[in-house]
């Protein structure tokens, strides 16, 4: 383990971050909220951000998943996510919601410059709510060809977080 030159949760907090937040939309399964902490402390994104009946720590389900990531990921929770959206965008964040929308821009093509960015991803059966579809910048999708066009939303997360900070 050494050898992976881990950094301690202590080490972490000070570690600089990307300049990104993950904002969960109603996601319902403690795995998912596992996962996405799990992805947002692999890609050193600044802060999650869990709304409305999305669950959060400690709970053992979400624990299983997150191995760890709790500790190390900064958390908030939000009754709304307009709220959420809201605290972000007072905080100078471009926000962008993962769904696929009419005029959405795929992933391939979005041009992030490092700026300050949220993004919204949605319950895993209805995607992003209409409120927070209203109060986005704009909206992003992931291409896909195979016949259901549609991603768990812990792949998601990996996948656009992973474009996003590999070529920032």
């Amino acid at each position: 383990m050494d050898e992976l030159g881990r950094k301690s949760p202590e080490e972490i907090k000070v570690t600089d971050k990307h300049r990104i937040l993950v904002i969960l939309d109603d996601v319902r399964s403690m795995h998912n909220v596992g996962s996405a902490f799990r992805t947002c402390d692999a890609f050193a994104i600044e802060a999650l951000y869990l709304c409305g009946y999305t669950p959060a720590p400690p709970h053992r389900d979400i624990h299983k998943t997150a191995l760890g990531a709790t500790e190390t990921v900064s958390w908030k929770n939000f009754d709304t996510t307009a709220d959420a959206i809201t605290s972000a965008r007072e905080a100078g964040y471009k926000i962008l919601a993962v769904e696929q929308a009419h005029n959405s821009t795929t992933l391939d093509k979005l041009k992030w410059q490092n700026e300050k960015i949220a993004l919204v991803f949605g319950n895993e059966v209805t995607g992003v709510n209409d409120e927070a579809l209203k109060l986005a910048d704009g909206c992003i999708e992931i291409p896909q060809w195979g016949a259901k066009h549609s991603l768990n939303i812990s792949v998601s997360i990996g996948v656009v977080l992973w474009e996003m900070v590999r070529n920032p």
